[in-house]
């Protein structure tokens, strides 16, 4: 009986760190880095120089679109599953950020 127990036990405990969560330390920290990177890319874009005469609404947009490879790094680490919901989510929240950054290099914030 104890060695059906033990044969039972040992492939669940096995299978444990096979399964990524939210609380899996690498995988946060690869989330937050890919974050930064895509923010860092976002704010480069948004203060570029010779922009203050563009639309805001459309240096955002460019400033988004610019920093695609860093918004699909983004979602590849988030979205394990494929979700079309999330990699939408991801798109507009880097929208989003991006013209956040465009209203903060022209000074157009409080905060």
């Amino acid at each position: 009986m104890r060695i059906a127990v033990v044969l039972v036990a040992l492939p669940l405990t096995a299978c444990a760190g096979a399964y990524h969560t939210l609380s899996d330390g690498r995988l946060q920290s690869r989330i937050n880095d890919a974050y930064k990177a895509r923010d860092a890319c976002l704010a480069r874009h948004a203060a570029a120089e010779g922009t203050t005469s563009v639309d805001t609404a459309a240096l955002a947009s460019a400033a988004a679109l610019a920093c695609t490879p860093e918004t699909d790094a983004l979602i590849e680490v988030m979205n394990r599953d494929g979700d079309p919901k999330v990699v939408a989510r991801i798109q507009k929240d880097s929208e989003f950020r991006a013209m956040g950054f465009v209203m903060r290099a022209r000074g157009q914030t409080a905060n």
